[in-house]
């Protein structure tokens, strides 16, 4: 999947987490990451985050998240959600 524009999802609510998408003119997968469990979770959260792209065949994205304490699942939905939207694709694969 390409991503070709911005693709936003999430809130700033205890216990989500804010995900934008766009393209990444340098290539690659670059995490921009604003948590307030980073020292405790950040590089599980990078994990997340890279894998839900990588399973979505997304190589190329430039990704801000804002974290508020969101669990696995939350993250992964989110990063889905802002995928799509930022490929501007409806042939979901929930």
């Amino acid at each position: 999947m390409d991503i070709i524009k911005v693709g936003i999802c999430g809130t700033v609510e205890s216990s989500d987490i804010t995900v934008i998408i766009e393209p990444n003119p340098n290539k690659g997968i670059e995490i921009e990451l604003d948590s307030s469990v980073e020292i405790q979770f950040g590089e599980q959260i990078r994990e997340v985050i890279t894998s839900t792209l990588l399973e979505l065949n997304i190589e190329n994205a430039r990704v801000v998240a804002n974290d508020k304490g969101a669990l696995d699942c939350v993250i992964k939905a989110r990063v889905q959600a802002a995928a799509y939207r930022a490929a501007g694709s409806v042939d979901y694969k929930w």
